[in-house]
Parts: C-alpha cells; structure tokens; sequence
C-alpha cells in the first residue's frame, strides 16, 4: 500500500490509518457491496417493501430477490378458486419431482390410481378432478412448459425453441378462451399462455394484439394480468416503442409485487427516456413510481426526483426508500474521519480540492435536512418519524449534535416502531461518543449500557462460520442481513479508537478496535488472526510500541468489573497469550530490548511456531541475520540447520551486548555483529520476519510510518554500531568493511521515500537518485582511506554503485 497517496488529505497517522481501513484497495480481498463505507444510518429504517433498491453503487441492485414469493401468491390464487388447500397447491404445482410432473401431463379420474398416495389425497389434485376446465387448463399449461422454459445450449443455433410449435399452442389457447368464456381466472390464464408463446416464439404483432384482444378488456386484479403486461411489454419493445414498454415495466413494478425487481431491470433495459415515458403516465402515482424506478438507478445525489416522488405521491413508501438512499450517499461520502479520506475516490484530490467537494457535500446535506424536516412536519407521509430521525442524524454527521439532540426530544420513543427506536439509540450513541472524541470530562459508563444493546442485537441474526475459507462469503451475507453488525464495528473502530489516539491512549485505542471486530469475525480458536481483522491485526503488528503492550499486558491480572473498561477488556482477555507475548517480545526487539524479549518469548511453549517466511514455491527462507553481504539482492538466506528464530536471535543479541562491555578487547567485532543483525531485518535483509510481519516491495517507495520503520527501512541502528564497531578498531580491513556498511546505511536514509509506485520511471526521479548515490559521503571515505584494502577491491568488482560512484570521478 502507497502511504504517499493517503497522506494527501492527513496530518498524522491517526488519519492514515483509520482512512485506510474503509477501503484498502491495495491488500484487501473484494469489496464487500454491502459494506464498504462507514455508515450508522440504517438503510432499513424505513422499512422493507422497496429493499432491493436500497443505496449501494457496487451492484445493480442491493439485492435481487423478489420481495414476495411469486409461488405462494400464485398457490394461494388457485386455491381460492378452487377452495383447497393452498399448501397442496404448492406441493402439486412446485415441488414434485420429474416423474410425478410427467404424470401430471395427464391427470385423469382413470389414471389417478398409478399416482402415490400423496397425491391422490392432495386437495389441489381433487379439486382439478371436479373441475374440467381447470384441468384442461392445468394439463394444458403443463404443455407450454417446455417451451417457456428453454435451457441454453451454445450449439445449438435456434436456442432451443420451436417457433411453430409455440404458435401451435397459442392458437390453442386463444381457442381454449370460448370454452370458458364466463371464468375470468382461466380465460386469463388462457390469455396469458398464448401472449408468452406468441412473444418467445418472436412473433410480436401477434401477442399485443392477442393482449389488447383478450387481457386488456379484464378488469381482473389476478396476478396473471400483470405477467400478461409484461410479456406484452416485450413485444412492444421489441416492436419498435421501447418507451410504451418502459411505461409499461413501471406498471407491473407498481402492481405486482412478485416481479417488481425483473420489471425495473427491463424498464432500464429499455433505455427510453425518462421525460418521454412520462408523457404516457395516467396519473400522479404513476409519475411516481416511473420517477422512483429512474432514480432507484442512480448513485449520484439526487434530491430534486425525491421531490417530484413526494410532490406527485406524498404518501408513497417509495420516499422512504429515496430519502434514506440520499443519506447513505452522503455518508458515504462526508462519515469518514473528517471528511473524504476513507473514500478511496478522493485519495487523489488536492486539499482545496477535497475541502470544496466536502462543501458540496455538506451544502446537499442541508437541502436533504430541509427536505426531511418538511416531510416530517407535513405529516403526509405515513410514518413521519422517518423525517425527525434523519434529520437528526444528518444534524450529527454535519457536527451539530444540539440540533440533533433537539429533534430527538421531539420523539415520543415508547410509540416509535422498533426500526427507528433502533436508529434512536444510535444516534444517541453517536452524540454521546463525540464527548469522549472531544476530551470533555465524560464518564465513559454512560456508554456501556447502549453498546451492551448494540452487542446484543449484532449477535441476533449472526451466523457461525465453521469453514475458516467461508468466511470473506458469510461476512458478506451477515452485513446484508445484519446491519448492527457494521454499526458495532464502525462505532468502535471509527469513533472509539480514534478518540482514544488523540487522547494518546493507544492502549485503549487498541482494545477498541479488538472489540469491533468481536461483532464479526468468526472465532475458530483464540489466535490473533481468528479475532483479528486485517486492519487491527495490521494495527496491532505494526503500530503497538513496547509501551503500549506493557500496559495491555497489565489487565491480565485486573480484576473484571460490569463497567466500561471491563467491557473492553473483556474481549481482550479470551485472546491467546501465547499470541500476545509473541508480539511484545517482538516489540522489545524492535527496541533493542533484548533481555525483555528473551523474557516474553521465554513465556512461549517450546513448539510455538514464529513467523517463517517461504518463497513462491513454498520452500522456507531462514533468517541469517549476522552475515556480511556487499550487495542486498539477491538476498542471501540460511540454512535449516543454522536458522535463527525470535527467541535464538533476542539470546544472541543479547550475549552480543554484554560482551561489547565484558570483552572489551573485541568490542569493535561484537558491535560489528550486532549491526549485522539489526541490518539485516531490514525489508533489504534476509531476517526481515525476526521484527516484521510482512514484507512488501514497495517499502523502499514508503516514508516511515510503523514504530520498527528505523531499523526496517532506515537502518539507523545499525548505522549507529557501524560507526561504533569502526571506531573501536585499528584495523583497515575491517575499518573498511564497516565503512562500506555505513555507505549502505546511509544510501537507505537519503533516497528512502524519493521514488513511489508512480514516479520511479521518471528521469527526474531517477537523477535525483543517481544523484545521491554518488554524493554518498561513506563511499568516499572509503575512497580516500581504505583504496588499498583488499575489501574495497572486492567491494569495487561487486558493488555497481560504488563502481558508478569511482566512474563518476
């Protein structure tokens, strides 16, 4: 990951990293549609009955799942005509396997013996028997089946269909109608069957007229009717009108719930124009719902189609939909850390450019506010409610927690539906929090017993994942399904430990983020990485100094109490210690805390297994941390039965440095090993995993940012025993040995940061480095003092920058 380009919008590292962990582009796996920015206004406060077009501009649609069930509306229609059991029905008509369909095909009194006994006293099947022309309709429509239902085969040029056989069967339909011509519900279906084969077998001209003839003229309100409009739809469409068939998409979206998702995605298949299909619009809900469907399909800010919606039909539930989309829009846009920085869109902007769009943000916020203050006051729409809460929470996202504060007394919250005693309680929490962001003497208990609620509601819908490869899938799942479970994790991740950063309590910083990730991650064992996402395991890893850890490690032997801090610690406690001393025992060796280090890896089991890095074929690289080498690359690794783990290189650290003081007489060697170790954990080093966690290739293009990063990228540790192993020493060999260390050291220093993933090809760049490396003040000492030494002959044939350096002389 390029830090570079985070840092436009920062001023430290709080920014940075909390950004970062909305999108990381850079490591993270893919995007999850439902969760992808931080959000805390619910995009199901306003209920249900438009969820498929909830905000989300990773995907088409939020979800595309019918709201009801097409099968059990159908079912409970048939057995209202024929009075039976409407679960028989659905048994009959949808459950039964190929063979008892087949049967079905031709169900008669004479044949019903052949069939099983759940068959022959299903209610469904009686019925049909008493009834002829159900039953010549039912056999007749499981004829039309195979061709309604055609399974593609590349290789097969005419996709399966029989044109002449569909025509067949709708002029059997069509003929079919005058035997019934007093019942309404099977001249329809009749009706139906013949618009569908007309349409599948391309003959358009024939299904709109068929529809005008024998649909149209039906005042009927069975579901039937709206399948026949959008059949007919597509003949229009196809014909020639794709703007009456988008008025007609809008229709069935309107009336049949069933199908509202495929009629809107063929209303936008239709490309007409929007102003155009409104000239056919009857009347205002009409207008309404062709408006809704256009803007359901825009992830831009648009306000001014809510209005029209809620100008034309006041009443509709589709504003709540709408209204609640422009929020999460926003939110999306202005919830992140002070603005736009955990939206990887603006990563590239300027400041002024990111402060203006922000003020665009920030003035649509406004006008929505105003929108929903006014849907709220007018009380045309059915749960005005909706109107308060929203403006409530835009009042906080925009820093105005009085106003919010305001509109939440005006709530009577006994009588609020629970969704939006939800929304309450989070908004409430959210004022509150931004006390303890503000460093005001705030009692952190006052928390506790919303963020208990919020535990318990995450915990309701979600799901185990026993599977550890199943659980990027499930959390998917659980973030549509569950949206308590983002809330939990944005509050203490987002808000919490942020606060506690700027309060310079990194512990407790720490903590927070451990426990938003309790609401999700799906916990096999307790190892750090089951309990840990990537961002606190990264935050963790690479941000936790010694110090903090001392202070973490202190709460073991606290004792639990029911407050605000025992629930932080309370996640803490059931991690793995072996996990935990691990870490701090790296920490120490990133300090050169060597005696500590011993002291934590000491606490691990003999077995425990440290970090061991392989190469792309699985073939181990053990560290060599105490060699020499002239050049970095290729890196030169050890052996299995030399190979240093945390523990053996912390005890020879460690040794190294009690003899710099007991041996005085070989001082100068010892410091001289002691360089190589810590030089050689590096990302240039073959013992990078003794202090790191991971290594990347663009480190080289990273300024400083982890607490390790002056032994990691800067070598100043080793820079610093060089110097002391050199001064320590008479000899010009090795004298020139260390100085040809230092030139490594310093040349790490000076272009650290000069070149990025964006600007390392460019000749500018690329001068500057050539530059510098020829300015390197070690090679020349190594020039003028130490030329005769046989190491600077070798140092010379094997080095091309310090070749280069004596070529440019």
């Amino acid at each position: 990951m390029n830090w570079k380009k985070s840092i436009i919008f920062c001023i430290s590292f709080l920014i940075i990293f909390f950004g970062e962990i909305v999108v990381n582009v850079a490591c993270g796996g893919e995007i999850d549609p439902y969760d992808y920015y931080i959000s805390y206004f619910h995009n199901d406060v306003q209920g249900h009955d438009y969820e498929q077009f909830n905000y989300t501009d990773w995907q088409y649609l939020y979800h595309d799942e019918e709201k009801v069930n097409e099968y059990e509306l159908n079912s409970a229609e048939w057995a209202n005509y024929l009075k039976v059991n409407k679960a028989d029905v659905h048994q009959v008509m949808y459950e039964s396997d190929s063979a008892t369909n087949a049967q079905l095909a031709n169900l008669s009194k004479e044949n019903l013996i052949a069939f099983s006994e759940n068959v022959k006293s299903n209610s469904f099947v009686k019925g049909l028997l008493k009834n002829k022309h159900a039953l010549a309709y039912f056999k007749f429509a499981k004829s039309c089946e195979p061709f309604a239902v055609v399974n593609y085969d590349r290789w097969d040029a005419e996709g399966g269909r029989d044109s002449t056989k569909m025509i067949e069967k709708a002029q059997q339909a069509i003929s079919a109608i005058k035997t019934v011509k007093k019942d309404n519900f099977l001249k329809l279906r009749y009706a139906y069957q013949a618009v569908r084969m007309y349409h599948y077998a391309e003959n358009y001209e024939a299904c709109k007229s068929t529809y005008q003839q024998y649909v149209a003229p039906l005042s009927s309100k069975d579901l039937a009717k709206g399948w026949a409009m959008a059949v007919y739809a597509g003949s229009v469409r196809y014909g020639g009108n794709p703007t009456e068939a988008a008025y007609l998409y809008s229709k069935v979206f309107a009336n049949n719930t069933e199908r509202r998702v495929q009629a809107y995605k063929n209303f936008h298949y239709t490309s007409a124009s929007v102003d155009e299909v409104l000239t056919l619009a009857q009347n205002d809900l009409e207008r309404a719902n062709i408006i809704a469907i256009a803007a359901f399909g825009k992830p831009e800010l648009d306000l001014e189609q809510l209005k029209k919606v809620y100008e034309y039909a006041p009443t509709s539930l589709l504003n709540g939909t709408l209204l609640v989309r422009e929020v999460n829009k926003l939110e999306q846009q202005l919830n992140a850390n002070g603005g736009l920085t955990g939206n990887y869109y603006y990563n590239w902007l300027e400041p002024k450019e990111a402060d203006s769009v922000r003020r665009i943000y920030l003035k649509q916020l406004e006008l929505t506010k105003t929108f929903a203050l006014q849907m709220s006051a007018q009380k045309k729409y059915p749960e005005p409610e909706l109107g308060t809460i929203t403006a409530a929470y835009l009042s906080w996202l925009e820093n105005d927690d009085k106003a919010a504060n305001e509109l939440l007394q005006q709530l009577n919250v006994a009588k609020l539906a629970e969704r939006y005693q939800n929304q309450y309680r989070i908004i409430t929490l959210l004022i509150n929090s931004r006390k303890l962001k503000q460093g005001d003497n705030f009692n952190e208990n006052e928390l506790l017993s919303t963020l208990k609620w919020l535990d318990e509601k995450r915990k309701s819908k979600s799901k185990e994942v026993v599977n550890k490869d199943e659980e990027q899938a499930a959390d998917f799942s659980l973030s549509l399904e569950n949206k308590f479970i983002a809330t939990t994790r944005n509050f203490y991740q987002q808000l919490l430990a942020p606060s506690y950063l700027k309060m310079g309590d990194t512990a407790k910083a720490a903590l927070a983020m451990l426990k938003g990730d309790d609401a999700y991650m799906q916990k096999s064992d307790n190892n750090f990485s089951s309990n840990m996402s990537y961002q606190t395991l990264e935050f963790w890893q690479k941000y936790l100094s010694a110090t903090t850890l001392a202070k973490l490690e202190s709460r073991y032997t606290v004792t639990q109490k029911d407050d605000f801090d025992g629930w932080l610690n309370s996640t803490f406690n059931n991690l793995n210690k072996n996990d935990f001393y691990e870490l701090f025992g790296t920490a120490y060796l990133r300090t050169h805390q060597y005696a500590k280090a011993v002291a934590c890896f000491n606490k691990l089991p003999n077995n425990f297994n440290f970090l061991a890095p392989t190469n792309w074929d699985g073939d181990s690289l053990y560290a060599d941390p105490f060699i020499t080498t002239i050049n970095d690359y290729p890196k030169q690794y050890g052996a299995d039965y030399k190979k240093y783990s945390k523990l053996t290189f912390a005890m020879e650290m460690l040794r190294l440095e009690k003899l710099t003081t007991s041996d005085k007489r070989n001082a100068a060697l010892h410091y001289f090993k002691m360089a190589n170790g810590v030089y050689q954990t590096g990302y240039f080093g073959n013992a990078w995993a003794l202090i790191s966690y991971s290594w990347s290739s663009y480190a080289n293009y990273e300024k400083p940012s982890f607490v390790y990063d002056g032994d990691y990228k800067l070598a100043k540790k080793a820079k610093e025993w060089y110097l002391k192993a050199r001064s320590l020493s008479k000899d010009p060999e090795f004298k020139a040995k260390c100085t040809f260390m230092l030139a490594k050291c310093s040349q790490k220093e000076k272009v650290n940061g000069l070149l990025s993933v964006n600007n390392w090809w460019d000749s500018n760049s690329q001068s500057q480095l050539y530059s510098l490396n020829r300015s390197n003040p070690y090679f020349k000492e190594l020039q003028s003092n130490y030329a005769k030494t046989k190491y600077y002959q070798r140092a010379v044939e094997e080095c091309s920058y310090l070749s280069d350096f004596i070529t440019s002389k």
